[in-house]
């Protein structure tokens, strides 16, 4: 009889070493990938200019359009806005001529002369953006937080300095949402005439 036994308590610990695993996650968000993970193909289109001014002629006309407001007090006076009047406000006052404000800016070029020397190309990618852009965006479709404020880069090559801009509305484009591209658009127009400008080249 042992030899049985010991067969069925086998079996027994088998069956459970089976079913441990899916009850121990029968509650778990992994449950059923299917239900929850999304993966979704977003074709971009991608503006650029090319300048033959100096990188830093390029960068100086940038500058001088986009408002660069102390980002701490700027945060928190937008925190302390108690009405919609009052966000507007703090905004505009941080905004340069441009409706446009830098959140943060990255010398990649920086990393590069680390390995390549003085003479690497010098890189710049510029954060920059309005929240009150973002904000009707956003409310219409929320992945667009995702994209807002938006990148700006600014990159010597042997044929000049190229500045880049990624469309938001090619980014918004597949939710369908028509107001939300129409945001997207205008915000488009505003980039890419900050962009023309800074290169010193003519709009087509």
């Amino acid at each position: 009889m042992a030899p049985v036994s010991t067969a069925i308590r086998i079996a027994f610990i088998a069956a459970i070493a089976v079913l441990l695993p899916i009850n121990l996650f029968a509650g778990s968000p992994l449950k059923d990938k299917s239900e929850r993970v999304n993966v979704s193909q977003i074709n971009v289109k991608r503006f650029r200019v090319t300048s033959s001014r100096s990188f830093d002629e390029v960068v100086a006309a940038l500058d001088a359009a986009v408002g660069h407001p102390d980002i701490g007090t700027f945060t928190r006076n937008i925190a302390s806005a108690k009405t919609e009047g009052e966000l507007e406000t703090v905004v505009q006052q941080a905004a340069g001529p441009s409706g446009l404000i830098e959140f943060a800016r990255f010398s990649l070029g920086e990393v590069l002369r680390k390995e390549q020397g003085a003479g690497a190309p010098r890189i710049l990618r510029l954060v920059v953006g309005n929240p009150l852009i973002m904000k009707q965006m956003v409310s219409l479709v929320p992945d667009a937080g995702s994209y807002a404020p938006v990148t700006i880069l600014i990159d010597e090559r042997p044929d000049g300095v190229h500045l880049s801009y990624d469309r938001m509305a090619s980014f918004l484009a597949p939710y369908g949402n028509p107001k939300a591209l129409s945001v997207a658009r205008a915000l488009d127009s505003k980039i890419e005439t900050l962009l023309v400008a800074a290169a010193g080249a003519a709009r087509k």
